[in-house]
């Protein structure tokens, strides 16, 4: 029941004092006594999906401001109640007018651990980054966009690990679809097309020096050479078939050329990918995932 003697108003014009400051009741740091369940360490407590405007730098040495979605996190060790959240945001606020990359990210993780009193610290940036793609034939050019992060991890024993992640879209044609439709119209002259679909290959590398993400994209052309297109007249769509015709691939062979792409790269000390081919033939997709191999790496 409501108590009589409280007031149902707000003043514009309170002020808060120092004394009233330090009146105020402070849980998160209260004794261990207060806390709930097993008095246990916590990997990662913190904040999701707080977003900014943040520049990125471009091969060209121009800059770039995407709307980008944060996530920091730092360790909380047993014995403590929780963090002060607010810093999360507060400290990353403090370099929002910085040129974000991955190596960049670790001034952040060293300035969570020494304001949140913690040993180990975690942050991914999530953008969508644009890049014109020419069309196949016809001189028109588009946006194409990715589906991008970046994200750094400064570990209890001090080390700092940067990783990049990406989508990237691509047409897969079957190759055991096109020679059945080849052998339908051979043997019986029947018209037939095999099937491809829209394809998506999701990359997690680590990184030795950092990349632009424009690398990474490069990488995805060069193993799988059918990615999606934005301009297309009928030139460019023939253009289009006849690339799925010469570049058939099952969803282990993408996973595959993505692999053999990646690993000549020494900028980039491990990676993980995963390949998923969305079947218009099946109600399923086709899925295969393989990672370098580095011994306790990524997995």
């Amino acid at each position: 029941m409501i108590s009589t003697t409280l007031k149902r108003y707000y003043d514009p014009t309170f002020t808060v004092s120092e004394d009233y400051k330090d009146s105020l009741p402070d849980l998160q740091n209260g004794p261990a006594s207060l806390i709930e369940g097993a008095n246990v360490p916590i990997q990662q407590v913190g904040i999701s999906d707080f977003k900014l405007p943040l520049k990125y730098p471009r091969p060209d040495g121009e800059l770039i401001t995407l709307e980008t979605s944060v996530e920091g996190y730092v360790g909380l060790e047993a014995g403590k109640k929780g963090i002060n959240m607010s810093r999360i945001i507060r400290r990353f606020y403090d370099f929002r007018d910085e040129v974000f990359h991955p190596d960049m990210l670790r001034d952040i993780l060293e300035t969570y651990i020494e304001q949140l009193d913690s040993n180990a610290a975690y942050l991914k940036l999530s953008f969508n980054y644009p890049i014109l793609q020419e069309s196949l034939r016809s001189d028109l050019e588009g946006y194409q966009y990715y589906e991008t992060a970046i994200e750094g991890v400064l570990s209890a024993d001090g080390e700092f690990h940067k990783f990049m992640h990406l989508d990237f879209e691509y047409s897969s044609a079957c190759p055991c679809s096109y020679e059945l439709s080849e052998h339908a119209r051979d043997k019986r002259g029947v018209a037939s097309i095999p099937h491809s679909q829209r394809s998506v290959a999701s990359l997690t590398v680590e990184l030795d020096e950092s990349i632009f993400v424009e690398d990474l994209v490069d990488h995805c052309r060069q193993a799988l050479m059918t990615e999606t297109q934005v301009m297309v007249k009928r030139e460019d769509e023939q253009a289009f078939a006849e690339m799925n015709g010469a570049f058939q691939k099952f969803v282990e062979d993408a996973a595959r050329l993505l692999y053999e792409e990646l690993n000549r790269d020494k900028n980039i000390l491990d990676f993980v990918i995963r390949c998923a081919h969305m079947e218009s033939l099946h109600s399923h997709d086709a899925v295969s995932r393989i990672c370098k191999g580095v011994p306790n790496g990524l997995r």
